[in-house]
């Protein structure tokens, strides 16, 4: 299978938004990063009059260039250009698109100074070049072999297109597998399948362009897509572009100007906001600082969490839709669900994850491996196991890191617990309607002991679970008894621990009140 001097089978997700490539390598999956040190990478290639730019490097010059610089040509892999689809999405790019020889869709640029036509294979060769330069220089050999990913609902001609794709970027596609099978693969499922007979896996993968919610069966070794269902334009932007408009209004209100026509500001406002919604999956509030965004005015905001929620709360709930759909087109009932995997950056939203593991009725959810990684990494699984790289040793191994990733995630658990405890803490005391009636000493005795653990985990981020689990304790030893003897002196007239800037719904920490610990991975 793999000859002599060609390098390791690699495994690459490619996506509609960003790409992630795995190898297997001393018997562990690598996910590799790019040279940006990201370990995923955007799915952008920019055509400039000096240079073609792909990846990191075409996402963010967008805002200069947007007329030619291609994204989402997953979305056109395969695809007739008369396809509903096709004419929907046409009307969201900047870039030029036509009907092509056999009502091809073709891609118009212009690079260095003449129009050039792409067809959408070519685009996405050019992303999977970049996906194995990236495994090149971090393996220091030449790579040949791949495995690359589709969506479970591609069809033949997708599917097709999408090895041509690999082809054209001097690639040998091995296998074409699908995305919800790969995450499948990640997490072992396969093997734990035989154990049980049958097992049934709902896979819920929101990304950062798409939502897929598929349902495997897998009975020795073998996968059996039983439904697929989801939403081919809802994910992070999404969010990203509620918490955008959100902010243009508030700019709006301040300082009486419109950003809207301003691409620039726009894509600043973006970045910022992108990045917030990232924070607010492990802290309760975030801010945004934006100097001079438009006319030389800076921004400057706040949000919390709970407004990020409300803002996308009717987007999450849109979530659980096909969930529903995907169950009644398989004939299953949600019961009869083995495993529940979280796949795409988005699933790291604490709110999305609640409401999943509530329709489940409180089932834990598969999520200890990084959800942007999870399908490259059963890619680079499965290109191991094709190129005949250990696959008896591969399972012993993995019952050891199984462990030490244990460890691990018990230490990211105490880390984010102490982190959520300390900021809902300093938000709770904040809250006017709480701050009031707090004596000022009693005040000041929390702001001090949370801005000293505040200062404690910024200069031990690699510190054991039980050191986070003593300070936690120590923590609320302070806060917990304050917070608990102000809603007795109230006598629960400051609406109990709802009134707490949290959710309504926030059950009292222990000690019997005070914020919400959510746990987050």
């Amino acid at each position: 299978m793999s000859g002599k001097g060609e390098g390791p089978a690699i495994g690459i997700d490619l996506g509609t938004t960003y790409s992630c490539v795995g190898v297997w390598q001393h018997d562990r999956v690598e996910i590799i990063a790019n040279d940006q040190g990201n370990r995923t990478t955007p799915s952008y290639v920019a055509f400039t009059d000096s240079e073609r730019l792909i990846g990191d490097a075409a996402k963010n010059q967008v805002a200069m260039n947007p007329v030619n610089t291609v994204f989402d040509a997953k979305r056109l892999i395969g695809r007739r250009f008369s396809d509903s689809s096709v004419q929907s999405d046409m009307k969201l790019w900047p870039f030029k698109i036509q009907a092509g020889p056999a009502d091809k869709p073709m891609i118009y640029v212009e690079y260095k100074g003449e129009e050039k036509e792409f067809a959408a294979e070519e685009i996405s060769s050019m992303v999977l070049i970049k996906m194995r330069e990236i495994a090149e220089a971090y393996l220091g050999v030449t790579i040949k072999n791949a495995v690359v990913t589709v969506p479970a609902y591609f069809n033949d001609s997708q599917r097709q297109a999408t090895k041509d794709a690999g082809v054209i970027a001097g690639l040998n596609v091995m296998r074409i597998i699908n995305e919800p099978t790969a995450a499948a693969i990640a997490y072992g499922l396969d093997k734990k399948a035989t154990s049980v007979g049958e097992k049934n896996v709902l896979i819920f993968d929101l990304g950062g362009g798409t939502f897929d919610v598929s349902l495997l069966t897998i009975e020795e070794g073998i996968f059996e897509v039983k439904a697929t269902a989801g939403d081919t334009h809802l994910g992070g932007e999404d969010f990203d572009n509620r918490m955008v408009n959100h902010f243009v209004q508030e700019f709006k209100r301040k300082s009486k100007k419109d950003i809207t026509g301003n691409p620039r500001a726009l894509r600043r406002l973006r970045t910022s906001c992108e990045r917030a919604k990232r924070t607010l999956s492990s802290t309760a509030q975030t801010t945004i600082e934006i100097d001079s965004l438009y006319e030389g005015i800076d921004f400057y905001s706040t949000i919390t969490r709970a407004r990020f929620e409300e803002l996308n709360m009717d987007l999450f709930r849109k979530c659980m839709e096909p969930v529903e759909k995907c169950l009644r087109d398989a004939k299953m009932d949600k019961s009869t669900v083995h495993d529940v995997v979280l796949v795409g950056g988005s699933t790291r939203i604490p709110k999305v994850q609640q409401l999943l593991q509530d329709f489940f009725n409180g089932k834990e959810l598969c999520k200890s491996i990084n959800p942007d990684e999870a399908v490259a990494y059963g890619a680079a699984v499965q290109g191991a196991i094709l190129s005949g790289e250990g696959n008896e040793k591969m399972v012993q191994e993995a019952e050891k890191y199984k462990s030490e990733d244990e460890e691990h995630k018990k230490k990211v658990e105490a880390k984010n617990a102490l982190e959520n405890y300390a900021y809902n803490m300093r938000n709770t005391i904040q809250d006017e309607k709480i701050g009031e009636k707090l004596p000022a000493a009693d005040k000041k005795k929390i702001e001090d002991s949370i801005e000293q653990a505040i200062q404690w985990l910024e200069g031990n981020q690699l510190a054991e679970a039980d050191e986070f689990e003593d300070k936690m304790k120590e923590l609320e030893s302070i806060c917990n008894p304050i917070i608990a003897k102000m809603y007795q002196g109230a006598g629960g007239e400051a609406g109990g621990p709802g009134a707490s800037g949290m959710d309504d719904d926030a059950p009292p920490a222990s000690g019997g009140a005070g914020p919400k610990i959510e746990e987050v991975d």
